[in-house]
C-alpha cells in the first residue's frame, strides 16, 4: 500500500463533519441503479473547477508484484466514507475515501481477477452485516463483509459460488465464461450478467441470473436465447438456437427500483460477424429486455439491431425523464455500438420519438449470408461517423499516410456505408467499428437540463472475411483498427472522438465538441479515440477521462465548453466518480492505468482531486 500525489481522483469542498446522505456518495457503479451517473453535489462549479488539485493517490499494485502495470476499467464506489475498488492485481480494496489509506484488502483465490469494472454494495438486513459483492473473470461470485473484507458467512461456500453451472456451460466445460461488470442489487437479490466467447458459435449461455445475496441460492434466470417452450423461441431459424453462445449482458444492467423493473441490454450472438447460421430476428440478440426484477418475468423488449453482423452490442442503458406533451414520461435511453439513440417509455417499451425501419445495404459475397434489409433508426442523428469514402483519407503526417495506405492496400479497402455487410473479396473500413461509436462506457443524464451526455469514437474496423475449410467464416488476419499503429492517428479526417449532449425532451443534439487532442500536431484539436464514460453534477459540470491523451477534463454541461484539463500519469478508461466526504468536501476521483487503444498500461493510480481547503 502506497499513497502519494497521483492515483484515484478526488474532488473536495467544505461542510460540517456529518455522514454524507446516500445520494451524495457514489454507492453504485453508476451512482444509482438507474445508471444516470449524475450527482446532486454542487460545491465544484464552472467558476472554481480550474482550482482543482490532486489530494491523494493510492497505488494499487502490491509491493510484491513486479513487471508491467495492468490495465483497469474500474469505477470505485463510495459508501459511508469508504471507497471500494476492484483492481487488476487480483484484489478488492477498501480505502478511506478522504485520505486514500487502505483499510483492508481481499485477495481473490486461485490467481483469479475481480470483475474489471466494479463491485456492488448490499446494505445488510435480518441480522446480517453489509456486504460487497462482485463477479470474477473466471466465473465466480464472491461476497465479503464490507467492514472487514472477510468472506461473507452463509453465502455459498466460504463466501464464493461458482457461476459455471452445467446449465450455463451447455456441455462446453472449457468454454470461456466470466464476469466483467458490477452486478445490481435489488432488495435481497444480486443480479448479474456475464461475458462469453466471441467465437465459435457454440459455447456457454449468456443467461442473466439473480441470486439471494444472503445465501448465494439462485432465485431466477432469464435466457437471452429463448429455449423450447419459451416465448420467442420461434424467432430462431431451425436449430440455430441450440447451445448458441453470446446474447449475453456483459456491460451490466440498469434498474428502476421504484417499479421493480430490471433492464437487460443483450449483445450479439456468436459468431457476431457472420449470420448465415442464424438467419432471422434471433431474439433477444441486440435487444433491451425489461423483466420483473423480483422474478425475472419477461415484460417487453426492443431490438436495436437486426441480424447483427458487426458486433454492435448494446451498452449499459440509462434511466431518464422526458418532458413531452405537457407530461413527464419515465423513459430509458438505449444505444448500440452503431451510435443510434432510442428513447423508450421504460414502463411499456413504446418509442417516445418515431422509430423508422430504414433500408440498408444487403450486398455480400458470403455464402449463406442473408442480411436484414432494414435497420431501426431514430429521430436523433447518429452520434458518430457511419460511413467512409476514400476521398476522406487524412494526410496530416507522413507516418500516418504511410501506415494508412498500407492497410488500404493489404485489406483491399473500398468505400463503405452504414450497416454494410462483410465481404470476402474486399475490405470495408466500417464505421462505427466493433468498439463503437459508443461502447460499454455508458452515458450520464443531467435532470436539470434534460441533457443526455455521451462520448463517441470515430474509429473503423478494417475487416475482410475468409472461409474456413469447414465452410464457416472468420475474420481474416490483419488490422484491428483503421489507424497508423505507430503515430496512433486514425486514417480518416477528424474528428476522431466527440462528446455529445442530446436533449431528451426533443431527441436532438444540442452540442458536440471534439474530445481529446493529438499532441504534436500543428492543430491538435482532433478529438481522440476514447473508452470510458462521463459523469455530471448539479454544479453544472461534466467530468470525463476516456481519451488516450492522458487527461482528465471538466466541461460546462450547458455549453460543452472545456473548462479544465489536467495531465495524469495514465489515461482513465473507466468512469470518474464524485462524492462528499464526512468533512463536507466534494471529491472527484477515478482509476488511472491506461491500457487501451494501443496506449500501454503505465500506472496503477487511484487519484483524488479537490478544491483547496478554506483557511
Amino acid at each position: 500500500m502506497r499513497t502519494g500525489i497521483f492515483g484515484v481522483a478526488i474532488l473536495v469542498a467544505a461542510a460540517p463533519a456529518l455522514a454524507a446522505p446516500a445520494d451524495q456518495e457514489w454507492r453504485t457503479y453508476g451512482h444509482d441503479y438507474g445508471e444516470t451517473r449524475h450527482s446532486p453535489l454542487s460545491q465544484i462549479t464552472p467558476a472554481n473547477v480550474a482550482r482543482l488539485k490532486p489530494v491523494w493517490t493510492f497505488h494499487m499494485r502490491p509491493a510484491d508484484v513486479t513487471g508491467k502495470f495492468a490495465a483497469s476499467e474500474n469505477t470505485p464506489i463510495v459508501v459511508d466514507g469508504v471507497m471500494f475498488v476492484s483492481t487488476p492485481y487480483g484484489r478488492v480494496l477498501a480505502l478511506d475515501a478522504e485520505t486514500g489509506k487502505e483499510r483492508w484488502a481481499y485477495h481473490v483465490p486461485g490467481g483469479d481477477q475481480p470483475a474489471t469494472r466494479g463491485v456492488a454494495w448490499w446494505p445488510g438486513g435480518g441480522g446480517l452485516a453489509p456486504r460487497i459483492v462482485f463477479g470474477t473473470r473466471a466465473g465466480l461470485m464472491i461476497a465479503l463483509d464490507a467492514k472487514t473484507g472477510a468472506p461473507a458467512s452463509g453465502f455459498g461456500a466460504d463466501g464464493v459460488i461458482d457461476l459455471k453451472s452445467p446449465r450455463v456451460m451447455q456441455g462446453f466445460e472449457h468454454a470461456y465464461f466470466g464476469v466483467t461488470s458490477a452486478p445490481v442489487i435489488y432488495r435481497n437479490l444480486v443480479i448479474t450478467g456475464s461475458r462469453t466467447q466471441e467465437i465459435p458459435a457454440k459455447g456457454a449461455s449468456g443467461q442473466v441470473r439473480a441470486f439471494d445475496v444472503r445465501t448465494g441460492r439462485e432465485v431466477w434466470h432469464f435466457n437471452g436465447v429463448p429455449q423450447p417452450g419459451e416465448k420467442f423461441h420461434g424467432t430462431w431459424d431451425g436449430d440455430s438456437w441450440e447451445k448458441r453462445s453470446g446474447v449475453n449482458v456483459w456491460v451490466g444492467l440498469s434498474l428502476d427500483a421504484k417499479r421493480g423493473i430490471a433492464y437487460l441490454p443483450f449483445g450479439a450472438p456468436t459468431f457476431d460477424q457472420y449470420g448465415g447460421d442464424r438467419k432471422g430476428p434471433s431474439l433477444f440478440s441486440n435487444s433491451l429486455v425489461a423483466v420483473d426484477a423480483a422474478t425475472g418475468k419477461y415484460l417487453w423488449h426492443f431490438q436495436a439491431v437486426h441480424q447483427d453482423l458487426w458486433d454492435y452490442d448494446l451498452p449499459l442503458t440509462t434511466l431518464v425523464d422526458v418532458k413531452k406533451g405537457g407530461r413527464t414520461i419515465p423513459a430509458i435511453a438505449v444505444m448500440s455500438k452503431a451510435s443510434l439513440l432510442f428513447l423508450l417509455d421504460r414502463v411499456t417499451g413504446k418509442p417516445i420519438f418515431d422509430i423508422r425501419e430504414v433500408p440498408v445495404p444487403t450486398d455480400t459475397d458470403l455464402v449463406g449470408e442473408s442480411p436484414s434489409s432494414t435497420q431501426p433508426m431514430s429521430v436523433t442523428p447518429p452520434l458518430g461517423r457511419t460511413s467512409f469514402k476514400m476521398s476522406e483519407l487524412a494526410n496530416l503526417a507522413p507516418q500516418q499516410t504511410e501506415g494508412c495506405n498500407r492497410i488500404i492496400r493489404d485489406m483491399n479497402i473500398v468505400d463503405g456505408s452504414f450497416f454494410q455487410p462483410q465481404r470476402a473479396d474486399s475490405g470495408v473500413a466500417r464505421f462505427p467499428g466493433s468498439w463503437g461509436g459508443v461502447d460499454w462506457s455508458h452515458a450520464s443524464f443531467d435532470p436539470a437540463t434534460g441533457y443526455y451526455i455521451v462520448n463517441s469514437t470515430d474509429m473503423a474496423s478494417p475487416q475482410v472475411m475468409k472461409r474456413e475449410a469447414d465452410g464457416t467464416y472468420n475474420l481474416r488476419d490483419g488490422y484491428q483498427w483503421f489507424w497508423d499503429k505507430v503515430s496512433h492517428m486514425p486514417c480518416q479526417v477528424p474528428p476522431w472522438g466527440s462528446l455529445y449532449a442530446v436533449n431528451v425532451n426533443t431527441g436532438q443534439v444540442v452540442w458536440r465538441h471534439n474530445l481529446g487532442v493529438t499532441d504534436g500536431l500543428a492543430n491538435p484539436d482532433t478529438g481522440r479515440p476514447n473508452m470510458g464514460g462521463p459523469i455530471t453534477t448539479a454544479g453544472g459540470l461534466i467530468f470525463i477521462g476516456s481519451t488516450d491523451d492522458r487527461r482528465l477534463r471538466a466541461f460546462d454541461t450547458k455549453t460543452g465548453k472545456e473548462l479544465w484539463s489536467v495531465k495524469v500519469p495514465a489515461s482513465l478508461y473507466g468512469t470518474p466518480l464524485t462524492w462528499r466526504g464526512k468533512s463536507g468536501r466534494q471529491y472527484v476521483g477515478g482509476v488511472f492505468t491506461g491500457g487501451f487503444w494501443g496506449d500501454p498500461a503505465g500506472a496503477d493510480d487511484v487519484i483524488a482531486f479537490a478544491l483547496p481547503e478554506e483557511k
